[in-house]
């Protein structure tokens, strides 16, 4: 599960979940789900927030304490993305089958994010960061 900080950054900006649902084009509910963990915010959504805003995306999601590693992502590219998740397990020397098991997601799902098909979800980023100590900035790079 995500350690969240997206409740702390909205504060920190002095913004209600109505006017951040505004931003994103989503309900007052749908922040609340974010924040408490209870649906994780889109990766997509993740990024703009990032980049609108000025926040890293490690601190947002809790992999990092401090907001003291915000890099730009101008795009996300499936392909790119995909080619260095599969660069980072091989380094690893995991197959998809551990990866997909520390996920808890099915190995044809992490193939499909692998091949570039799917663009990984913000819970699996932060899952293989977490049990590998990686920033979500080495992936997405």
């Amino acid at each position: 599960m995500l350690n969240n900080n997206l409740k702390y950054c909205r504060e920190e900006l002095e913004m209600t979940q109505e006017e951040l649902g505004f931003v994103f084009g989503v309900s007052r509910q749908t922040v609340t789900g974010w924040e408490t963990n209870q649906d994780p915010m889109p990766l997509s959504k993740l990024v703009k927030f990032s980049n609108l805003y000025k926040y890293s995306i490690d601190y947002v999601i809790g992999l990092r304490r401090k907001n003291d590693n915000y890099i730009e992502i101008k795009k996300l590219n499936k392909k790119q993305v995909g080619s260095n998740l599969k660069a980072i397990r091989n380094k690893l020397g995991l197959t998809q089958q551990q990866i997909a098991d520390e996920c808890m997601i099915t190995q044809p799902t992490y193939s499909g994010y692998e091949s570039g098909r799917f663009l990984v979800t913000s819970l699996t980023l932060y899952t293989i960061c977490l049990k590998h100590n990686l920033s979500i900035y080495d992936i997405l790079k």
